[in-house]
């Protein structure tokens, strides 16, 4: 039994995801926006980005229940621009007044990533293979009480492509392990 204990404890002292990558520097580049609530409107600064995307916004979202971000995912993929959102599975069970349903009758494809114990990311990346590829990123749900409610924060990276693509290929790792949202079922 000691034996056991002993690699137990060596299991749980052992750094977690041993295929997991070392962090990697990237170049400043483009310019760097924060914000924070209660003060400062990120709602519209996460609206006016996806506003301005022109051919991709991906998303990573815990929890999301803010109908103006949605209408703009959706405004975004009205005009042909490819939108596809994660979301946490726990979340979108748990949260009645989601806009996951509202998403996918816009056209948007939407998954959910029920891997963890939460998929706690808020993340959107948009453009990534443009010069002017934008990442947000941040505590900062898509919710009316983030905005409204909760001390909360956004960093928005402009003109950074490597810092784009390096958060999309994390989203596509999180996209592949996710499962297809059914508005008519449970998530």
């Amino acid at each position: 039994m000691k034996g056991a204990c002993a690699a137990l404890l060596f299991a749980l002292a052992a750094p977690i995801g041993a295929n997991a990558q070392a962090p990697h520097p990237f170049a400043a580049s483009g310019t760097i926006e924060l914000a924070f609530t209660p003060g400062d409107r990120i709602d519209r600064l996460v609206i006016a980005a996806i506003d301005d995307a022109q051919q991709e916004v991906l998303v990573l979202a815990y929890s999301f229940t803010d109908r103006s971000i949605a209408r703009a995912l959706v405004r975004a993929q009205q005009r042909g621009v490819r939108v596809r959102v994660v979301a946490d599975r726990e979340q979108a069970r748990a949260l009645p007044q989601n806009v996951l349903a509202d998403l996918v009758a816009g056209g948007v494809e939407v998954r959910v990533d029920g891997n963890f114990a939460a998929a706690h990311n808020k993340v959107i990346v948009i453009d990534a293979d443009s010069p002017h590829a934008t990442t947000i990123t941040g505590s900062y749900n898509y919710t009316l009480a983030a905005q409204r409610n909760n001390a909360e924060n956004v960093i928005v990276l402009r003109d950074n492509p490597q810092v784009a693509r390096a958060y999309r290929d994390n989203w596509a790792r999180r996209h592949a392990a996710a499962e297809s949202f059914a508005p008519t079922s449970s998530p």
